[in-house]
């Protein structure tokens, strides 16, 4: 998320002058994100990124602007509303849009489901008229209401140009899916020999010009009831005594403001949508089996892992699912030892030791941002937590020193910080994650071994990873690995920065050979002649060692708690007093690396505190436990407690959080109950024993020093659409290989070969081919579901209706 330029007034207090507005990100009307306020602009640079899976379907993806208001609700400026469909046309690219209005009778969501027909009777004297029976049946998706499930019902209507006959549904409480099965009846046409007086303006009207009109709405019960969107089907596409039984889209109103999106201003975005379709796993062992041999190839360059990495040398992105697919198989070291292997018998100079871009550096980055996510967050956590709500000033470029900063004080905060983060670091090799270690190890001996001369090479090839490429980078851009849930503002990124800076060069210090004595920036060389760098360097290969050696390292289990996820809940009464109210109310959830606690406000003391090592299982609870969205449980020793989050994306980070720190626990759940209990007896199986097993099994356990949810089928998916995407560069490598094995000379189109690494033109042609008949037969399943996509009408594929 960028910027916005040219924001139109709104309406309210404000004035223009003065819009402190914000953004925010929703799927349909349900909120997942929003960025910082930006003070007082009508062209505010947001500057935030956002990522994340979706989690269930969903029709549009919004952005809305929203003007700040201290004494009332916040004021909407415009939203931009991106269908689902269109998402691909704007992924990868910048592209400016243009704000529309924020209308509520347009904020609609969710489908119907209706069955109709148009019969014919006969009435008592011999006429012939036409009924229309209208059946609704149910709704799925209908939107939250200030975060809870609506109370839904329905109006349908037969209208025309001189007729609006309108009934009603019963309301249902508390529900997005609420079923109907309410039945309707419309006298349509009557013969004009039909002897009662009509309420109709005309006797026999045009069936050309009836329409169906089914509006959705929330009871309010004293308020003016809400809008929930409509859908309307033309009485023509009936035909006589034939049943039409459909999902429907709801829609907007018609009438909904018309005022000029260009008033409003414009967005920038950047989108990037990857939507894959994933197979039964089955199709996908062919692939997985030959990425997972890829170790064990000889060449490497000849195996599929590699492969990939080469054609799709442009997309940083491409590399990710082959570390994860290995990653869960626990061949990672083992790939990762081969390409690295590869690349420093293509270095030839140790101090340029895994400098560039290459698959190597990729695969290690990648690995490092999943196994590490926890590490981070002990080690940096905290004092990155210090740096940013504390706010000193650090600034110590002359240049940029502000009217009334004093440079000495700066320096000396800078200096504390810098040090904080260093002494974190450095002493941070007990909770370094074993694969890591492996990893660092065998980065070590092979680049002494490449280089044996040079015995700071040993350092250089882990320190390049660990300082350079994950606690530089995490310093830096602490939102990009969940250290923060927003990026700082200008003067705390510029403390980061310098921050960054330093740790890099003192990380450096460790595997050089000769000791730093310029460098770019005078103030900065001024700044490191107050740290003493002989203790540094011993500080620094202490840890490099440490974290690389063949030493088994074990946790003094002293470390103190790390906040991995913190925020407002709604949490459900656990109903400890005989005659409680088991209600949800807001509590404000905390988990540490150590125990869950749940609290009446951040910063108030625990009204709860949850050991994780007592946690048995950690799973989503069905909607219909509570008519709520959005929940999960988390299962200990004694009741379940039960949470709603704050919309789904919200739900999965909880789980992503407390799925691994509990994972392994000796008591974990084989199975669980995916509703509650009540009435006497479990809502999902009906057992009666509070005690009794759960009729569900938990998510799967994986490797304990991993502890990480992978999905290898949709992994090998999103491996075997790079492929396809890419099916002309393995064209192009097969006829290179075909040309190497029989050609021998020189090589003609030597530029276009030399994108890709071939050493063995013969083994890596003979990958080539797997891959092509391994892929064939993937493309021709998906041909087959595409085939049988779901009929127009059905659930998965609902009719567009129209609208007024």
């Amino acid at each position: 998320m960028c910027e916005a330029k040219n924001l139109g007034p709104v309406s309210g207090p404000n004035r223009q002058r003065d819009l402190c507005t914000f953004c925010t990100i929703s799927l349909d009307q349900e909120e997942v994100f929003r960025t910082k306020v930006f003070d007082k602009s009508v062209s505010p640079f947001y500057g935030e990124d956002f990522y994340f899976e979706i989690p269930r379907p969903f029709q549009c993806l919004s952005f809305y602007v929203y003007a700040k208001s201290v004494f009332q609700r916040d004021l909407p400026v415009g939203k931009v509303s991106i269908r689902k469909d269109d998402l691909c046309k704007y992924s990868g690219k910048e592209h400016w849009f243009s704000l529309h209005p924020v209308d509520p009778n347009s904020e609609v969501q969710g489908k119907v489901h209706l069955e109709m027909r148009l019969n014919e009777v006969i009435t008592e004297n011999g006429s012939v008229g036409q009924h229309l029976l209208v059946r609704i049946i149910e709704c799925q998706g209908l939107p939250l209401i200030s975060g809870q499930n609506c109370d839904p019902y329905a109006t349908v209507s037969l209208v025309g140009p001189a007729r609006s006959d309108q009934k009603k549904t019963k309301v249902k409480k508390k529900t997005s899916n609420p079923q109907f099965e309410e039945t309707f009846f419309f006298e349509v046409t009557r013969s004009s020999s039909y002897s009662k007086k009509s309420h109709f303006q005309v006797e026999e009207e045009d069936i050309e010009k009836l329409e169906i009109k089914v509006d959705l709405w929330n009871n309010e019960n004293l308020a003016q009831d809400v809008f929930l969107g409509e859908t309307r089907v033309p009485v023509k596409i009936l035909q006589n005594d034939r049943i039409h039984k459909a999902w429907y889209l709801l829609q907007p109103k018609g009438n909904g403001s018309k005022s000029k999106s260009d008033d409003l201003g414009s967005l920038r975005l950047k989108l990037t949508y990857i939507e894959d379709t994933v197979l039964p796993s089955a199709y996908y062992t062919p692939l997985c089996n030959l990425l997972l041999k890829s170790p064990d190839v000889k060449p490497i360059s000849a195996s599929a892992a590699h492969i990939l990495g080469d054609i799709c040398r442009e997309r940083y992105e491409a590399v990710l699912p082959t570390v994860r697919l290995l990653l869960h198989h626990n061949r990672c070291v083992p790939f990762v030892s081969a390409v690295a292997a590869l690349e420093l018998d293509n270095t030839q100079e140790a101090n340029t030791i895994f400098r560039g871009n290459s698959l190597a550096t990729r695969c290690i980055d990648d690995m490092m941002k999943i196994v590490g996510k926890n590490y981070l967050a002990v080690t940096l956590k905290p004092v990155i937590d210090e740096i940013c709500e504390s706010n000193k000033t650090c600034e110590i470029d002359p240049v940029k020193l502000k009217e009334g900063d004093n440079v000495e004080v700066n320096k000396e905060n800078l200096q504390g910080y810098v040090q904080k983060v260093f002494s974190s670091i450095t002493q941070s090799s007990s909770s370094c994650p074993p694969l890591m270690c492996d990893v660092f190890r065998s980065l070590r001996h092979l680049a002494c071994k490449r280089f044996p001369a040079d015995p700071h090479v040993q350092y250089s090839a882990v320190s390049s990873f660990v300082f350079l490429r994950f606690f530089a980078v995490a310093v830096l851009t602490p939102h990009s690995f969940q250290l923060r849930s927003h990026h700082p503002d200008p003067e705390i990124s510029r403390t980061l920065t310098l921050i960054s800076k330093t740790i890099q060069t003192l990380g450096s210090w460790g595997s050089l050979s000769k000791k730093l004595s310029s460098f770019k920036e005078t103030y900065m060389y001024d700044f490191f002649k107050s740290f003493q760098e002989d203790k540094c360097i011993e500080k620094v290969k202490k840890f490099l060692d440490e974290i690389s050696s063949n030493v088994s390292k074990e946790s003094s289990g002293l470390e103190d708690a790390v906040v991995l996820k913190e925020g407002e809940v709604q949490k459900r009464a656990q109903g400890r007093k005989r005659l409680g109210k088991k209600n949800f109310k807001k509590r404000w959830l905390r988990v540490t690396n150590r125990e869950l606690s749940y609290h009446k406000h951040k910063g108030k003391e625990a009204l709860c505190i949850i050991n994780v090592k007592n946690i048995q299982a950690v799973e989503k609870l069905d909607e219909s436990a509570f008519n709520r969205k959005n929940m999960f449980q988390v299962v200990h020793s004694e009741k379940p407690l039960y949470v709603q989050a704050g919309n789904c994306v919200e739900a999965s980070e909880w789980l992503e959080v407390l799925g691994p720190v509990s994972r392994c626990n000796e008591g974990r759940l084989s199975t669980f109950h995916p509703s509650n209990y009540s009435s006497g007896a479990w809502q999902c199986c009906k057992s009666q024993s509070s005690n009794a097993p759960g009729c569900k099994p938990c998510t799967t356990t994986v490797l304990a020093n991993l502890q990480l949810d992978i999905d290898c089928d949709r992994e090998t998916e999103r491996i075997f659409s790079l492929l396809s995407s890419n099916d002309t560069k393995l064209q192009n490598m097969e006829d290179a290989c075909a040309s190497m094995a029989v050609y021998q000379g020189p090589q003609r189109e030597q530029e276009d070969y030399s994108k890709f690494t071939i050493q063995e033109p013969k083994e890596t042609f003979q990958t080539l081919k797997q891959l092509r008949n391994i892929m064939e037969e993937l493309q021709r399943q998906h041909n087959i579901r595409r085939d049988t996509t779901a009929q127009y009408g059905s659930l998965d594929n609902p009719i567009v209706g129209k609208t007024s």
